[in-house]
This record gives C-alpha cells, sequence and structure tokens, in this order.
C-alpha cells in the first residue's frame, strides 16, 4: 500500500503500519476511529483473495476465534471486505512474540517456563471446549505483553471440529513442520491431543533453547516427529526439575493415548509443579505400536507382528523337546515392504503439501545483518533467494541498514525460497510531544497529527479529572509513525468527604470514618453543649475532603469545664441571698 497512513478499512480502521507477516496475510497497527483505540488489522494477501478455499478458512478463523473471549486469547473484533481482499480486526496486544523472547534471551528458567505453558494451555483448552483445534501452536503464535500476560493469537489454520463441512482434501497437512503432531504430519485426522503435542514441542523448546528435531527441510522434521524419541529434556538442559522433564516427555509422546488428555490436564500438572506437589506424569504405554516399529522378539516372548496384511500372533515355543522351526511365512517380508512404500508415499504426499517446499537445491543462507539493504538484497538474490524487506526502526543504527533476518545466516533453504529482513526505517520516527497536564481531547488531537496512537489509562490523582498526568514515551523521544503512546488521565482527587459523626460513640464514629476510607484517633475535650463521651467534632472537620487513608482526629466530650460549674455554683447562692434579702425587706413591721 503506497500510503497506509491514509488507508481506512471498513470506514473507521485507520492503518499505520506493517508489524506482521503471516503465511497469507499482513498484519497492521491501526486505529479505531469509532472507539478510539489501537487494533490489529489483518489483510488477506490479494492472490488469495480470488481463491474459495482461503477466503472460507479466512472467514472460518474470523467467526471461531470470534467466539472465543478468554483472558489468553486475543480477541477477534470485527472482519469483513475491502479493496477487493479480505480483513480481521483483533485485539492489539503490544509486547514480544515467545519467538522473539527465544531468539532474545534464550532458554528460559523452568519455572517461568511452566508459567507461560500454563497459560497458553489454558487458552487452548478453553478452545477445545469451544470445538475448536488451534493447529499450529508455535512460539511465533503467542504473545507476551510487557507486564507478563500471555495471549495465544491466529487461529488461522484452526477449524471448528463440529462442522460438517471438509474446507481441505483429504491427506492435507497444515501447520508448521517443527511444531507437527506425528498424527498432523501423516495427514490424518486431529484432535486436542494435537495440541497438546505441539505444546509439547514449544515447553521443549522454552526449557533447552531449542525444539526437540530440527533437519534440512519440513520432510525430514516432520519424519522425525513419526519415527524418532527426542532428547531427553535433561540430556540438553541439566537444570530442569525431574518432575517438569516427566511432563514434558508425556506431553511429546507419539501416541495420543498416551498424552495428557487434555491441554486442561497438562496445565493442571504443571500447576503441581509450580506448587511442589507430585505430578501424575508416569511410565506411558510403548510406543511401537504407534510409530508401527518392528521389534526383535526376545527369547521366551511372544511376538507380536503389526497386523498389517493379515499377519499374525506367532508364540515361541517353550522348554521341552525342540520343536521344528517353523516355516517362514511370505506374508511378513511383503507386509514390510508394504509398509515402506506406504511411508514414502506418505512423505512424499508431506512434501507437496507442506508450503514453501519444492524440489529445489538446498542453498546456504548468506550473512546480511548489518550491511546496507541494496547490498543485502544483491547477496540473497545472487545465492539463489527472494528478498522480503520488512521495516523496523533502531535509533543506534543507520537508516537502510538490515537489523536482523530469517532464516538466520549458515542455515540451509530450498533454492527460490524467501528471506525476510528488517531494514532500519529511521526516517519514519516522529518526536513525541509534551502531553501532561493537557486534557484528554487536546492529548489525543496532538497525537493524531504527529502520526501516533493514543492509548489512555484511568488513574487517581490530585490533579482535575480528564488531565494526563503520566505520559510513555516521555515528550522529545522520537518513536516510530503509527506507535503507541501510554497516557494516565487522571479520574479526580484521590480523597473522600468526611462524614458527620458528631454526638456518635467513640466505636460508632471510628466504624463510619472506616467504611469511608479513613483511620480514627481519639482525643478529649470538655465541652458544654454534648454530653460526656460523645463525639463533638473531627480534625479535619465533616463534610470537607481529605485524602483518602489519612487519619481523622475524633474530638470526644469529657463533660463541662469546671470553671463553668464553680460560676455557675456561685451565681446560683448569690441569686438566693438577694432573693431573700429582697423578701425580707418587701415584709410588713
Amino acid at each position: 500500500m503506497a500510503d497506509e497512513e491514509t488507508t481506512v478499512y471498513g470506514g473507521r480502521y485507520e492503518l499505520h503500519r506493517r508489524i506482521a507477516r503471516g503465511g497469507m496475510a499482513d498484519v497492521y497497527l491501526a486505529r479505531d476511529s469509532l472507539l478510539d483505540r489501537p487494533v490489529a488489522l489483518k489483510v488477506l494477501f490479494p492472490e488469495f483473495a480470488t481463491d474459495r478455499s482461503f477466503v472460507e478458512r479466512f472467514r472460518r478463523e474470523a467467526q471461531a476465534a470470534a467466539n472465543l473471549s478468554h483472558p489468553n486469547i486475543v480477541s477477534v473484533y470485527d472482519w469483513g471486505e475491502e479493496a477487493g481482499t479480505y480483513f480481521i480486526v483483533m485485539e492489539y496486544v503490544e509486547g514480544r512474540s515467545l519467538a522473539q523472547i527465544l531468539r532474545d534471551e534464550g532458554k528460559l528458567l523452568p519455572d517461568r517456563a511452566a508459567d507461560i505453558t500454563i497459560d497458553i494451555a489454558a487458552a487452548l483448552g478453553f478452545a477445545h471446549r469451544h470445538g475448536v483445534i488451534h493447529r499450529d501452536v508455535k512460539p511465533g503464535n503467542v504473545l507476551i505483553s510487557p507486564l507478563g500476560q500471555v495471549k495465544v493469537t491466529d487461529f488461522g489454520i484452526a477449524r471448528a471440529v463440529s462442522t460438517q463441512e471438509n474446507l481441505t482434501q483429504t491427506g492435507t497437512v497444515m501447520g508448521t513442520a517443527t511444531y507437527f503432531s506425528p498424527e498432523q504430519a501423516r495427514g490424518e485426522p486431529v484432535d486436542p491431543r494435537s495440541d497438546v503435542y505441539s505444546l509439547g514441542v514449544v515447553l521443549y523448546e522454552l526449557l533447552t533453547g531449542a525444539p526437540p528435531f530440527s533437519g534440512d527441510n519440513p520432510v525430514s522434521v516432520a519424519y522425525k516427529h513419526v519415527q524418532e524419541q527426542p532428547d531427553r529434556v535433561t540430556r540438553r538442559n541439566a537444570n530442569v526439575p525431574s518432575a517438569l522433564e516427566a511432563v514434558t516427555m508425556k506431553a511429546l509422546t507419539k501416541n495420543p493415548a498416551n498424552r495428557y488428555a487434555s491441554a486442561d490436564d497438562l496445565a493442571a500438572d504443571l500447576r503441581r509443579f509450580r506448587d511442589g506437589r507430585a505430578v501424575t506424569a508416569e511410565s506411558l504405554v510403548p510406543e511401537q505400536d504407534f510409530t508401527q516399529a518392528v521389534a526383535a522378539p526376545t527369547a521366551g516372548s511372544t511376538r507380536v507382528v503389526p497386523s498389517v496384511a493379515g499377519t499374525q500372533a506367532i508364540p515361541s515355543v517353550g522348554g521341552g523337546a525342540a520343536a521344528p522351526p517353523p516355516r517362514r511365512s511370505p506374508i511378513l517380508p511383503i507386509a514390510v515392504v508394504l509398509l515402506l512404500v506406504l511411508l514414502v508415499g506418505g512423505l512424499f504426499a508431506l512434501a507437496n503439501a507442506l508450503e514453501d517446499e519444492g524440489e529445489g537445491t538446498l542453498v546456504e543462507v548468506p550473512a546480511v545483518v548489518d550491511l546496507p539493504l541494496d547490498e543485502a538484497t544483491k547477496q540473497l538474490q545472487d545465492a539463489g533467494f527472494k528478498v522480503s524487506p520488512e521495516e523496523e526502526v533502531d535509533p543506534d543504527k543507520d537508516e537502510g541498514i538490515v537489523l536482523s533476518q530469517d532464516p538466520p545466516p549458515g542455515t540451509k533453504r530450498e533454492e527460490g525460497s524467501t528471506v525476510t529482513i528488517a531494514v532500519n526505517s529511521a526516517k519514519a520516527q516522529v518526536e513525541v510531544p509534551t502531553l501532561i497536564g493537557r486534557q484528554r481531547a487536546e492529548a489525543e488531537t496532538l497525537l493524531r497529527d504527529a502520526g501516533l496512537v493514543a492509548d489512555f489509562r484511568p488513574a487517581e490523582s490530585d490533579a482535575p479529572e480528564g488531565q494526563v498526568i503520566e505520559q510513555d514515551p516521555d515528550p522529545g523521544v522520537e518513536r516510530p509513525r503509527g506507535s503507541v503512546v501510554k497516557l494516565t488521565v487522571s479520574t479526580g482527587p484521590n480523597s473522600e468527604i468526611v462524614p458527620d459523626v458528631s454526638r456518635l460513640s467513640p466505636d460508632a464514629a471510628a466504624d463510619r470514618l472506616q467504611r469511608s476510607g479513613f483511620g480514627s484517633q481519639f482525643q478529649e475535650e470538655p465541652s458544654d453543649t454534648v454530653p460526656r463521651g460523645q463525639v463533638t467534632r473531627t480534625d479535619p472537620a465533616a463534610d470537607t475532603q481529605a485524602p483518602r487513608g489519612s487519619t481523622v482526629t475524633i474530638y470526644v466530650s469529657s463533660g463541662p469545664t469546671t470553671s463553668t460549674t464553680s460560676s455557675s455554683s456561685s451565681t446560683s447562692s448569690s441569686s438566693s441571698t438577694s432573693s431573700s434579702s429582697t423578701t425580707s425587706s418587701t415584709l410588713p413591721p
């Protein structure tokens, strides 16, 4: 799009900048002008908009995800059609993907890895209960906010379990090979336990810094998911507790029957680990039955040949006279050959189904980080790759310099595949204006004029209601156009009106003040008007504002003053004497 700043979708969603690129859509940071909030806008690639199956999958994603309202799932707000393509409006989550965290930090501490996995499992469990399987659980589809909140996104490959419509042809494989479940790699139907396996791969990577299986191409990785056992977690990271290793390996078992029955069960076992309780992960059913591996029989055992092409269980002969060896049946070799043919055929179908895979030559990806864009593009194209540049901003690097690349240098990829490079775009930066002290509407206008997006957060303060009291980033800092600026807006003074507690008992007065948010202390004072033991007044006075949580002094009457009492008695005696004198003088002689 030539001018993202002025592009509007659905009459209300103003595009600012692209923040991600997926397998079939671009994701933009946008602003919802109607509800005044930042959103993420996913726009389907134009070449897919004419493909009915892709459009249907895109539409199904919106409908399925829109029904999933959960704290650990990215919310879907809206969807529609614009300019010959389709879009989905989602919650904007500021932060990093779990994939970025792994690239930046490497393996995580066991407790942190368990906590993140618990939240992902909670999201998947909720989706499963609503009939949706994610099918593409991977670190790139998990977002972590700056406060540590976990959000699962991109149900683009998810399909409602209860749907009657099969949106894909039989045997089609969708997902990411590194995180495939064995049944996904086989092209078989999947259930929620497939997501459990994929989440087990993610947990394994969080604990060890690398996924359990890797290879030169997705076909070889998928084969390993079906046929090979992963290294024990502690072999790669000796600091992982045995209980957490047991949980991880149970989630990674080949046979779905041996895994956790649900994502909720996985989360529950991880919580037991975090609480220091015993986990339920234990010895499992042998995996050979699922991988169809043919093991050599042991002496004195019953041999069970996989039931392919009508093979039978052949008991071995026990003690006594040696029995003549049974005639070797030709069925077993035929069955093995058929099995190999089926396996090769399955892998061939898998290779055709995987995205971006063909029959090209594997080429080593050159290192282009820190090179100018033109030079990096030339090196990648000379090596036989396509180049997909994306804009990022690093104020410490020159404009046009490559900041990162994916795949990383030294890895081998098929000739003709795409290498994504992040290019420094310093010219896209704008200066954050001074907003503290301004009213909300004025601050929003200033940010909009600067090409930035406001994110308002309320907070109590002594400042007038609606006034900006904090901003992040600080004034004068440069940020990419379209970035979010967090503004803390005052909801008014953090104070309460002191209630009138006069003439109450001290205990009743203290209780009423506590219910209004104040502490209290007592002090006595004489009073000619308030009976002894009752409240005369408070400081601060009743019906005035005072900070919530502050201490109010309760004054309690100690009764009339002594001087007042003596004066009153003297006056009474004098009056009596005067009266007697007067009376006496008026008597007749």
